[in-house]
């Protein structure tokens, strides 16, 4: 591919160079090859105009900038300007790669909570249908037989292209994505032409970045508002029992076909007859497609609110209900989400990813409803984060638990005692949250507490097997850390 078919559509106004051949697309001028476009954004700290010359000498053959006028740089490198240099990088990522997500059947689910869940059940469904699934996600993104571990939930756009053309590659025939509102605010996906697009739903959480919850829903409004502006006719499926899924559940706002799913009457698709126990989940689905009596080893109300999103897709996509079904009644869920550590105590272990104060009154409420005794949580929060949610989540922990432990979570640059009494604030009785900053002594001593009957949940980092203190990152994985603890058997005082 040369210059002029890559930029073709995409980059108007280029000055020479046109027949020169492209090797790559980035715009990070570190990883700048012999043959590349670098494409330069302006960020909140850096603008990736003054990176030009470093990514001319390591072989740039053109460069893309947000300006007035293209130019062409004394050593002969082309300089075009574009009005969106985000838009521009991800429409020529896509370019560049062939469009490989016309070569798949996409889905793409963003909302605050249930996006990991709900992809790893589309996931499941589709390798129950013989779409061989790609993955994209908080945990992995994963391919024929590979898995790599995630660097961020959605990926910049030149890199996550390079995904969906690895999956075309490996043979897969569909990707399930999450995407973030961080990735839609910043068009990492605009080249991506998805066939439905899912909404879980939206509470407090990344206000650090968005502000407030309006500039927060409009990032997520991006996704629906994508759908059916390709070469594809599209769904949304959203949460009708959510607040902002109906504000979202608005022709105006998408292109798409939309379908609702929720337990209030109007929704398209109906979870009716729920049954909520240690054993699972159990409901009956009224649906465009059937009446299906669905089945899961997954607790809790969130997760019938996940199950239901999953059956949605695979109903607007034509897929055979009753291998969805199976597929769900088979789910062994998403790591680190409501993951129980094996023991031989009288008492159950958890650990989930929860880490907002929606989530955490999710899960607490779930493991109360199956608590013989003692509900015992662990929780902390991340630092250089939403700083609005701490008071939020030790007041939900108090509520929600016989007895938390406040501790360290990702304190990052942050102090982590600081964050902690952040926390605590919001308790209205102190005594019912005990403070132990070290993480692994927090676990040590819930697990040490815990008695026959009693649940003990480690929230906040689930599937994550490192921790950010200061400017390092140390391993630490909670579901070992509990292991630990459960093999030593050492039982501690208050």
């Amino acid at each position: 591919m040369n210059l002029g078919q890559l930029f073709d559509g995409i980059v108007e106004g280029a000055v020479g160079g046109g027949s020169a051949d492209v090797a790559g697309v980035t715009s990070d001028s570190r990883h700048v090859r012999e043959g590349y476009v670098y494409v330069g954004i302006r960020g909140g700290r850096l603008d990736g105009r003054d990176f030009m010359s470093d990514a001319v000498a390591r072989g740039a053959v053109a460069c893309v900038i947000e300006g007035p006028e293209p130019m062409s740089r004394g050593d002969g490198v082309p300089v075009m300007t574009v009005p969106d240099a985000r838009l521009a990088v991800a429409l020529l990522a896509s370019r560049f790669y062939g469009d490989p997500s016309s070569k798949l059947r996409v889905v793409g689910t963003t909302g605050t909570n249930g996006k990991t869940t709900v992809s790893y059940l589309v996931r499941d469904i589709f390798r129950s249908a013989d779409l061989e699934p790609g993955l994209i996600g908080t945990i992995a993104y994963e391919f024929g037989e590979r898995a790599i571990p995630a660097s961020r939930t959605t990926p910049e756009a030149t890199e996550l292209q390079g995904l969906l053309a690895q999956m075309v590659t490996a043979g897969c025939r569909s990707a399930v994505m999450e995407v973030s509102s961080h990735s839609l605010d910043q068009k990492r996906v605009a080249g991506i032409d998805f066939d439905v697009g899912v909404f879980t739903n939206l509470t407090g959480d990344h206000l650090d970045y968005h502000l407030d919850m309006e500039r927060y829903f409009a990032a997520k409004v991006g996704l629906f508002r994508q759908l059916g502006t390709g070469k594809k006719s599209a769904y949304a499926v959203i949460n009708a029992d959510d607040p902002f899924g109906r504000r979202l559940a608005d022709p105006a706002l998408c292109d798409a076909e939309i379908v609702t799913f929720g337990t209030g009457r109007s929704a398209d698709v109906r979870a009716e007859s729920i049954i909520l126990d240690a054993r699972g989940s159990r409901l009956t689905m009224q649906s465009p497609w059937g009446r299906y009596e669905i089945e899961t080893p997954l607790m809790g109300r969130f997760n019938v609110s996940n199950v239901m999103a999953a059956m949605t897709i695979a109903g607007v996509l034509g897929i055979d209900m009753d291998r969805a079904e199976n597929a769900v009644r088979h789910a062994s869920g998403a790591p680190g989400r409501l993951e129980e550590i094996s023991t031989d105590k009288g008492f159950q272990v958890f650990v989930d990813y929860a880490h907002t104060d929606d989530a955490l009154s999710n899960v607490l409420h779930t493991l109360r409803e199956v608590t013989p005794a003692r509900l015992i949580v662990v929780f902390g929060c991340g630092g250089d984060r939403d700083k609005t949610k701490r008071p939020l989540m030790g007041r939900v922990a108090e509520v929600g638990a016989d007895l938390a432990i406040a501790t360290s979570d990702n304190p990052r640059s942050e102090d982590p005692a600081e964050i902690i009494a952040q926390i605590v604030a919001g308790v209205h009785n102190r005594n019912a949250v005990l403070v132990e900053v070290e993480r692994r002594e927090a676990i040590h001593k819930a697990i040490g507490l815990a008695e026959d009957g009693d649940i003990v949940l480690i929230a906040g980092k689930g599937h994550e097997h490192f921790q950010e203190i200061g400017s390092r990152t140390i391993p630490f994985d909670d579901r070992q850390v509990a292991a630990e603890a459960l093999a030593s058997g050492q039982a501690v005082g208050i």
